[in-house]
């Protein structure tokens, strides 16, 4: 018997934990699936398929008027390859994705991951139309589940199944290996490095860790950024910042890492500081390597970090805060190891890769048989 055919699909022009999973689950369904991937023609991510054997097409949705040619040329693809189930990840491919499947043969099952937060009704017409003809949704925390289910009407709310996303297993460096990566992005064995991974820019709270170390005296005390800039000239903001409380030489920018598990090793604590992270991929990349993580009480988050035993959780917002929780790792080793391996125990029993990606898979085996 044939595999049945599902479509991951995600055309945002960006690079982070949406984009990446979307990656990641295109390669964990492979052995269930044929699996196809669509990604946007002005795309960060086709450097994770271009030494791979995962088959894509790039299509540009944003030169044709309306989408409509961008939707003909997905809705052609979907006939002609049989599509039972497309896969999206991105909210803003709902309209794009719904009107592909109303001019396609096929008619496939549209299922999202929904990472984004939910903050308004959808009752009017244009949002009725489109959640009506997506058939599964897969919220990736509770809190997201129940803005759905508030904002969303009951008669035409999709399915709603929550999701968790899981960390990809990975080996640990050797003592010998993890010094030597140390010392190449200027890690000194002394310091107590504070590091944080995402895009740059004001919504993920890069400044505020600029801020916190400003209140911590102690020069050994050193910050590290990984990511991708999203607003041209952010990153000299933030070293200005830095210049004018005194830290500049404690504050480091790395750079975009295509995988940046290394660095989550190397550091003594990784730092999410988002608002409203509505899940948190960092925190538990960082857990499943057995590093201490901070993170803001808001959004999903909480429902990874146990304050005190699987993290430390510090006020939203507060830069005060978030100093007084790095200071509090930097004076207890015993607090910063209990941590750390107690995040490990429960990123392996609740978020791991392996054990998502085969609920994952069955869900949507039940959808494109039904």
């Amino acid at each position: 018997m044939s595999k049945k055919v599902v479509m991951e699909l995600c055309m945002s022009p960006d690079l982070g934990g949406l984009e990446l999973y979307m990656v990641r689950a295109a390669k964990a369904l492979k052995d269930m699936f044929e699996v196809i991937s669509v990604l946007n023609e002005d795309t960060k991510l086709e450097q994770y398929y271009e030494d791979a054997q995962d088959e894509y097409i790039k299509i540009d949705k944003t030169s044709n008027f309306f989408m409509f040619g961008a939707a003909k040329k997905l809705a052609d693809v979907i006939d002609a390859r049989d599509v039972a189930v497309i896969h999206l990840h991105w909210t803003k491919d709902i309209p794009f994705v719904v009107l592909a499947k109303l001019l396609s043969k096929k008619k496939p099952k549209l299922v999202q991951t929904r990472n984004m937060t939910m903050t308004r009704f959808k009752d009017d017409f244009y949002h009725r139309f489109l959640y009506k003809n997506i058939d599964l949704m897969l919220p990736v925390t509770y809190q997201v589940k129940e803005q759905l289910e508030r904002f969303i009407p009951q008669d035409i709310r999709p399915q709603i199944e929550v999701l968790y996303m899981g960390s990809e297993k990975v080996e640990q460096l050797s003592d010998d290996a993890l010094k030597g990566f140390q010392r190449e992005i200027g890690f000194e064995e002394e310091n107590f490095n504070v590091g944080m991974v995402g895009r740059i820019n004001e919504a993920k709270g890069q400044h505020l860790l600029i801020k916190a170390l400003s209140k911590i005296d102690n020069e050994h005390v050193q910050a590290y950024f990984v990511g991708h800039e999203m607003k041209k000239g952010y990153t000299e903001e933030l070293k200005r910042l830095a210049k004018d409380l005194g830290v500049a030489d404690r504050v480091h920018f790395l750079g975009f890492m295509k995988n940046p598990h290394h660095f989550f090793q190397a550091c003594d604590v990784i730092v999410m500081a988002s608002k409203r992270e509505t899940f948190g991929l960092v925190v538990i990349e960082a857990m499943q390597v057995q590093t201490a993580v901070i993170g803001s009480n808001s959004g999903g988050v909480v429902e990874i970090i146990d304050d005190e035993h699987t993290g430390l959780l510090f006020e939203v917002g507060s830069s005060e805060s978030l100093a007084q929780k790095i200071q509090k790792l930097v004076d207890d080793e015993k607090l910063k190891e209990k941590i750390a391996l107690h995040g490990q125990k429960k990123c392996e029993e609740k978020f791991s890769n392996e054990k998502q990606f085969k609920k994952l898979g069955a869900i949507i085996k039940d959808l494109s048989e039904s």
